[in-house]
């Protein structure tokens, strides 16, 4: 009932002047059928519809095809509307985060018609104008953002432009699939300085790497040497596992174990 009384409404709107051109068009096509066979019908392909004007009003409120419809010469002309997705690169960008630091990114949008009758009717250039709201968007979403959560939550802030451009789209008949942050580029001074900030960060927790074995080395030389003292032979046997070490190597060390008793009782007899 409601696409009758909307054909009915369109139809009253064509006025007196407008049924005569209609009713002339009609005769022109049967006095000079078929040849105006050609003129009158139109195909359209399965990812295409088409969108009908007559006298400068919309014949229909639901877009033809896939397929063959019919038009009336010199009162009808029609807008072919693509529904296939379409992607657009975002140009760099030059964007003050929320923390005064100035960085270039750019990104990718992914979308599609969804209501080809509002995409014609609604505004002059949907492409152009999803492309120029994209790189606003882009501006005023990162321009919330601080530098750290910029460069950990891509995924975050691309959700958030993919929303925020699907509302603002949507009564032009535009649904936005998917959005991507490609590259965020740094100034070469801000590269350095985090370069340098990290690698004074590797260095600090090497050092303390550094000193934590050094002084878990140092418990266990102390424990080796309690042992040690508690038994002269094992001594001895650390003795000959260092000699068995050295002589594995080859080398020409020349060694000459000498017994530490020997060595004490000498130095006792000079003093």
């Amino acid at each position: 009932h409601a696409d009758r009384f909307t054909k009915n409404k369109n139809a009253a709107k064509l006025g007196c002047f407008g049924w005569l051109l209609v009713i002339i068009s009609l005769l022109f096509i049967a006095v000079t059928f078929p040849v105006t066979l050609f003129m009158c019908v139109k195909i359209v392909k399965e990812y295409e519809r088409a969108v009908i004007f007559r006298l400068g009003r919309l014949s229909d409120r639901k877009p033809k095809g896939p397929g063959l419809f019919f038009v009336l010469p010199c009162t009808d002309n029609f807008v072919k509307v693509d529904l296939r997705t379409v992607s657009f690169d975002i140009p760099p960008q030059e964007i003050l985060t929320k923390d005064s630091v100035t960085v270039s990114v750019d990104g990718v949008v992914y979308f599609r018609i969804h209501c080809p009758i509002s995409s014609v009717a609604n505004v002059s250039n949907a492409h152009s104008s999803t492309r120029l709201l994209a790189q606003t968007t882009l501006r005023n979403v990162l321009g919330t953002k601080n530098l750290s959560e910029l460069l950990s939550d891509r995924e975050g802030i691309s959700l958030s432009m993919q929303e925020a451009l699907d509302d603002a789209t949507d009564s032009w008949g535009i649904k936005v699939e998917r959005v991507e942050i490609k590259d965020v580029k740094l100034p070469q001074q801000l590269q350095r300085a985090m370069a340098a900030e990290a690698e004074a960060s590797r260095e600090a927790r090497a050092k303390i790497i550094a000193a934590e074995g050094e002084m878990k080395a140092s418990r266990a030389l102390k424990e080796a040497s309690l042992v040690l003292a508690d038994s002269p032979s094992a001594l001895q046997l650390r003795y000959l596992q260092t000699l068995n070490t050295i002589a594995a190597e080859k080398n020409s060390t020349i060694i000459f174990p000498l017994p530490i008793d020997m060595m004490q009782s000498l130095m006792q007899r000079k003093v």
